[in-house]
């Protein structure tokens, strides 16, 4: 696992001039060195995207299909090996990190579906108005151009299929740039992509760093951008290139509410564990793990013990253990600021009930009470361990709680009410609303994004699809209707 991976440049593998060592974030080691395209390189990358454009949007929806279905089931074939990748660099638990190549799987073969059934077409008769007679509107849909995909590092595997997997279904061609400090898993998928009979130039995975990304973000080759990264990036990145279409995916500080009806002892300890193991999992780098816990005053003190009682009983450690729940963060500096984050936070008078110990790059899980509003960690992104649990009184003021925060991803909502489940929906400023379980879920195939600071666009295999691609209608005339 130590060897010098090649890039792949137009569909074919490629090295440059320099490399650059992968390291794993939980003993240090050296996972993989990775070759570092040079700028000659990237622009043969582009220049072979752009100039295929026109012959990859005309490609048969069946090729297309095939070449997603094809790496769907290699996936499959590997997913021991890619796990253990993706826990080597990512620091993810194997758990994880096996649940996430299952998610990928499901995203290529959700893709190779809609690949054969997108741009069906949609007909409108245009006579209902006199100087419509004898006219039919017929419309489809076009890739707007080359996508320019840049992947974080929390999944490394998913979050570049959730680029590319919807390009290729819609005939987009794509360059897909890895997050620098997990760009392993990235390069996996383009073993399985060199398979296909997918046209050279289609796609091309370019390891770069991050103080070259801004050329490819201004380059007028590249009219498509899918971020997912940290609302600073991302917003900066859509501010520089206001002319381009942007789909932005960013941060969140998720909350789970438990309202006064999810009351049972079986009802708080299904709450407890679930917000036990979402705040957690990755450890808690996901932008939808629950953050805040906003519960109902008339539960809150018997919820409280239950949720920090599941937080100790998260199984830390090696994520190479099968055991293990809860790994290191991607980097002992990402572990430094969540520590700087939650000291803040005790210094102001919060209460730490359990964890707020770094080991390196490792933060034990930790449940804090009374934060003040003004500290950090009520007002940005944790993206670590931490958990805040506050009291309201009633579903008001519950889901004033929630909206009192510039993110706006996805919120939980423990109840068994029904109308409680439509007022949420109504009421809630995100962009997606779980009932009866944490924020934290989501189906690849679903409409994902935010409100708010959290994004703008969405993804979810089709959704993506209709991001890459604009309506364009034709008239037909002098027909018979």
């Amino acid at each position: 696992m130590t060897s010098t991976h090649a890039f792949w440049l137009a569909g074919r593998q490629a090295t440059g001039e320099t490399a650059f060592d992968v390291t794993s974030p939980w003993d240090g080691r050296v996972v993989g060195a990775v070759s570092v395209p040079t700028e000659t390189q990237v622009e043969e990358a582009v220049a072979a995207a752009y100039a295929v454009r026109d012959e990859f949007a005309a490609t048969p929806a069946h090729v297309r299909a095939a070449a997603l279905d094809h790496v769907s089931r290699r996936l499959v074939e590997r997913t021991e090996e890619i796990a253990q990748l993706i826990s080597a660099e990512n620091g993810k638990p194997m758990k994880w990190a096996r649940g996430e190549v299952g998610r990928a799987v499901s995203v290529f073969r959700f893709a190779s579906e809609e690949a054969r059934r997108f741009n069906g077409g949609d007909a409108q008769r245009l006579d209902t108005d006199a100087g419509g007679q004898g006219r039919l509107a017929f419309t489809r849909r076009f890739p707007k151009g080359v996508v320019l995909g840049i992947a974080p590092f929390n999944f490394p595997l998913n979050l570049c299929a959730h680029k590319v997997a919807p390009a290729i279904a819609a005939g987009a061609p794509i360059i897909l740039k890895p997050a620098p400090a997990t760009p392993l898993s990235a390069l996996i998928l383009g073993e399985l992509l060199a398979e296909t009979e997918l046209p050279a130039g289609s796609w091309s995975i370019l390891p770069v760093p991050n103080d070259r990304m801004p050329a490819l973000v201004q380059d007028e080759r590249l009219p498509v951008i899918s971020f997912t990264g940290s609302e600073k990036v991302g917003y900066a990145i859509m501010d520089s290139v206001p002319r381009k279409h942007c789909t932005l995916e960013l941060g969140g500080n998720g909350a789970a509410v438990v309202l006064a009806d999810f009351a049972s002892d079986e009802d708080l300890d299904r709450a407890a564990t679930r917000i036990a193991t979402f705040s957690n999992y990755q450890g808690g780098q996901s932008c939808i793990s629950v953050q805040r816990v906003i519960a109902d005053a008339s539960v809150y003190d018997r919820l409280l013990p239950r949720i920090v009682a599941a937080v100790e009983a998260q199984v830390t450690g090696d994520p190479s253990d099968d055991a293990t729940d809860v790994g290191p963060l991607v980097s002992e500096d990402a572990a430094r600021r969540v520590e700087s984050w939650v000291d803040e936070a005790v210094e102001a008078g919060a209460s730490l009930h359990t964890g707020g110990k770094r080991d390196g790059a490792s933060y034990a899980p930790t449940v804090l009470t009374d934060v003040p509003a003004d500290v950090t960690i009520s007002c940005e992104e944790v993206f670590g361990p931490v958990l805040t649990v506050q009291k309201v009184n009633g579903e008001e003021e519950a889901f004033a709680a929630v909206n009192d925060s510039k993110y706006g991803l996805q919120a939980g909502v423990f109840t068994h009410d029904l109308q409680t489940a439509f007022r949420a929906h109504r009421a809630l400023e995100v962009g997606g609303v779980v009932v009866g379980d944490v924020p934290s879920y989501r189906a690849d195939q679903m409409p994902y994004g935010g409100a708010k600071q959290s994004g703008v666009g969405r993804e979810g295999v089709r959704f993506a699809m209709e991001d890459y691609t604009y309506e364009r209608v034709m008239v037909l005339t002098g027909l018979a209707l």
